[in-house]
């Protein structure tokens, strides 16, 4: 399978993407912003929708507006702190509607626009790859130093801000990242679907794990499993694997929440039996 040239460089892509987005999704999903990477693909799809129109290079234009999305969500979340979610339906909206515009400008919609909408196994090419490569890097090193500052804003951010921690850079540099992450994982995963390789590993992992650390690095082992597998279902199957990787992590955590509610089932039953069992025994001790 891997003879095929394309096929590595979509299994580079969805590997670094697996590294990158389920970290991600953990701390937007711990945050209640599960609803933010949704918006920036959308806005980001108005980029490459631009970029398509201009002859220019899709992904950066989809950057470019991913990054500008990014701090138009942070500064319309602090002017509305009590309808925060306020800046989703706004930008959600205005992203789709201008890329809705900027696509009926153009007559001729490429095979490479379709493939930004709803992933390609052969959409990556080595350019793609090294600007994966670049926001990856660029990922490792914001959580390397900030990993401790970004964990308290996560959980507490007025403690943060009384720490001394600059809450608002710290935030506001989140959310570009999120946005650099939302642009370079629509190749494989789709602009209408990368929302869900940050979620559903998170939400998956969440329900495993009661530690913070352990949960993220559960999340990429699901990430990783959820995007290789679906590219290969994939390719063998001839479908668009984008929803293929979607519909494998929905699988996984429909059977984990499956198993868990089987297994609090069983532990309750030989609770019950346990206590049942020591009730009457001093019932006979009483005798």
């Amino acid at each position: 399978m891997l003879q095929y040239g394309f096929l590595k460089n979509a299994f580079l892509a969805g590997g670094m993407i697996a590294l990158i987005a389920p970290v991600i999704g953990v701390y937007i999903v711990l945050r209640r912003q599960s609803l933010v990477a949704e918006t920036l693909s959308h806005v980001s799809l108005a980029g490459v929708a631009l970029g398509v129109l201009l002859g220019y290079y899709p992904m950066l234009t989809g950057m470019a507006a991913a990054l500008f999305g990014a701090i138009l969500v942070d500064t319309l979340r602090r002017s509305f702190r009590s309808y925060s979610e306020l800046s989703i339906a706004i930008l959600m909206s205005g992203g789709l509607a201008t890329a809705l515009v900027l696509m009926s400008m153009n007559q001729g919609v490429s095979r490479s626009f379709t493939s930004y909408l709803f992933g390609s196994i052969i959409a990556v090419n080595s350019t793609d790859l090294l600007v994966m490569a670049g926001v990856l890097l660029l990922c490792a090193l914001f959580f390397f130093f900030l990993w401790r500052p970004m964990y308290v804003l996560t959980f507490d951010e007025e403690t943060a801000e009384v720490s001394g921690i600059p809450t608002r850079w710290l935030s506001l540099a989140f959310s570009l990242l999120t946005g650099l992450v939302v642009a370079v994982s629509m190749p494989i995963v789709g602009v209408l679907l990368v929302s869900s390789l940050m979620v559903l590993p998170a939400a998956i992992a969440l329900r495993l794990s009661k530690g913070f650390t352990l949960a993220v690095v559960l999340a990429v082992v699901i990430g990783l499993f959820g995007v290789l597998s679906g590219l290969t279902l994939s390719f063998y199957q001839d479908i668009p694997p984008g929803g293929t990787i979607v519909l494998v992590l929905i699988g996984i955590l429909i059977s984990v929440l499956g198993i868990k509610r089987v297994v609090l089932f069983i532990q309750t039953r030989l609770g019950s039996k346990e206590d049942a069992g020591v009730i009457a025994g001093k019932t006979v001790e009483e005798r």
